[in-house]
């Protein structure tokens, strides 16, 4: 009984681990929400590693004077379902989840967030925008 629970397990563990890959390795940008002008707006990434670690950055330039902050951290394996960033230079943290094509701001339950921050500038008069982005390469 003990050697068929443990390949049970060993089972379990395989199609865990083989659903969590990520859906692509190598360094994608993205820009969920429109940015306001001032000291200048991050340029968010991430880099998924052959792994599976999932890497979180961003670049930000002060446009008055061209200093440049950025930070990047590892925010561990894929989770398609949940992953949670956090950003110690602004104490900034937020929930994200990404496919090949696209990412998208969500809550720590995965629903996808809506706001009017989320809008695209050519759609101005919409309200409540599903917050999301392309990846680019």
């Amino acid at each position: 009984m003990k050697k068929v629970f443990s390949l049970f397990i060993l089972c379990i563990s395989i199609l865990s681990f083989a659903q969590s890959k990520a859906p692509f390795t190598g360094k994608r940008d993205f820009n969920i929400e429109q940015g306001a002008s001032g000291s200048g707006t991050p340029a968010y990434y991430l880099e998924t590693k052959s792994n599976g670690d999932v890497h979180f950055g961003f670049v930000q330039v002060n446009q008055a004077d061209g200093t440049e902050t950025k930070e990047e951290i590892n925010a561990g394996k894929y989770n398609p379902k949940v992953m949670k960033v956090h950003f110690k230079t602004y104490n900034e943290t937020f929930y994200v989840k990404f496919d090949k094509e696209k990412i998208y701001l969500i809550d720590e339950k995965g629903n996808i967030k809506k706001s009017d921050d989320c809008c695209p500038v050519s759609e101005m008069a919409a309200l409540n925008c599903e917050c999301g982005s392309a990846l680019y390469q």
